[in-house]
């Protein structure tokens, strides 16, 4: 199976390689991509969900030619650490990802990280830092949600020990 933990996919990871962020929500999915160096995540965009062969065509197409190796999802953890309906829904959508190989061209490598609370400091940082309107955050969230999520594993990760 190809969902592994962020330390057992950055050890996979080609060099050169980035990784994929995906805060998937119900009706949207946020994405973003790190640098190369594994250091900063940017956000590219958001995805309207349509159906989940749909939805994968766009992600597909939305990351072509920028040399993914692998998928960090937001795992939308409760805050008292349970996993509820939304963490089943966005690990199946996981494994759906994984078995739709024809559509990425190769089976991609997959790694959750606990976005408890990622909306919320996108949100409170659009209204705070930034000032911005409401229909404009709606529009800009969803793909800086993605953005903070890959950061968080991101930062995680700088701190592991290359493989040797």
């Amino acid at each position: 199976m190809a969902i592994r933990n962020p330390q057992a996919l950055k050890a996979l990871l080609p060099p050169g390689r980035r990784l994929l962020g995906l805060d998937l929500g119900e009706k949207t999915i946020g994405v973003a991509i790190s640098d190369p160096g594994l250091t900063v995540a940017s956000p590219i965009d958001t995805v309207r969900r349509i159906k989940f062969t749909e939805d994968v065509k766009q992600l597909v197409k939305m990351i072509q030619g920028r040399e993914v190796g692998g998928i960090i999802v937001g795992l939308p953890i409760n805050m008292d650490g349970t996993q509820g309906p939304r963490c089943m829904s966005v690990r199946h959508f996981a494994e759906n990802l994984i078995g739709r190989s024809d559509l990425w061209g190769a089976e991609p490598e997959i790694a959750f990280w606990d976005e408890r609370l990622s909306t919320v400091v996108v949100q409170r940082l659009l209204i705070d830092e930034v000032d911005m309107r409401r229909n404009k955050r709606a529009e800009a969230v969803d793909k800086m949600a993605a953005a903070y999520i890959l950061q968080g594993a991101l930062d995680a990760l700088a701190k592991i020990p290359d493989p040797a």
